[in-house]
């Protein structure tokens, strides 16, 4: 794990629409805080929560045949939505800037009973997401919480994706998300598909 100490896990069984989930998450999530990782590049283990949109987005998925679809789920954090598009029969790759993140992501896939392939990514370097693309779904729960997840997101995006491609982005209501979903207007069709969930496809004429 990633920090100044292993944290100790404590086990939160998730429900959904047609199924539980065990899901092991750190116990305190200021024990992962690591000063060398934040001077580096300002990161904190916001993975380490148990967020109400990752719930929001596997809840919408829940239930869902993926038959065999490419997904991936960027900034995966515990991985929930990654695990049921999984149980779903999605191929997925889950990826996190954090290592610590991707274990554990690893960890509750197999308790669950879901194959799930995991990488460490940072949206900077993103190259084998790119060379992968484009993706059948794309997800993402609560990933615009500070402003430079704005340029970094919009940048993604496209890049993943082709106009057959699904953005299922969960949202609650972050204020840089104004600015994301204004500047992506542009370039995708945006629609509401849940609880705080958006649909996004790619403009055909924007595919980059």
């Amino acid at each position: 794990m990633v920090g100044a100490a292993t944290p100790s896990l404590v086990e939160e069984v998730v429900g959904l629409r047609g199924r539980e989930l065990a899901i092991l998450r750190p116990r305190d999530s200021e024990e992962l805080l690591d000063e060398a990782a934040f001077e580096h590049e300002e990161f904190l283990p916001y993975w380490a929560e148990l967020w109400p949109s990752s719930l929001a987005l596997a809840r919408l998925i829940d239930g869902r045949s993926f038959r065999a679809a490419r997904v991936v789920e960027v900034g995966c954090g515990l991985a929930i939505p990654s695990i049921v598009a999984a149980l779903g029969g999605a191929r997925v790759l889950a990826t996190d800037w954090s290592p610590g993140a991707i274990e554990l992501a690893a960890e509750n896939a197999a308790r669950n009973g879901a194959a799930i392939e995991t990488a460490v990514v940072s949206w900077a370097r993103p190259g084998m997401l790119v060379e992968r693309s484009p993706w059948s779904v794309v997800l993402a729960s609560d990933v615009l919480y500070e402003r430079r997840n704005v340029d970094q997101l919009l940048d993604l995006l496209p890049r993943l994706a082709d106009a057959r491609t699904e953005v299922l982005l969960a949202e609650p209501g972050r204020p840089p998300a104004k600015a994301f979903f204004e500047a992506a207007a542009d370039r995708w069709r945006i629609e509401p598909c849940g609880d705080k969930v958006h649909r996004l496809r790619l403009r055909e004429e924007a595919r980059s």
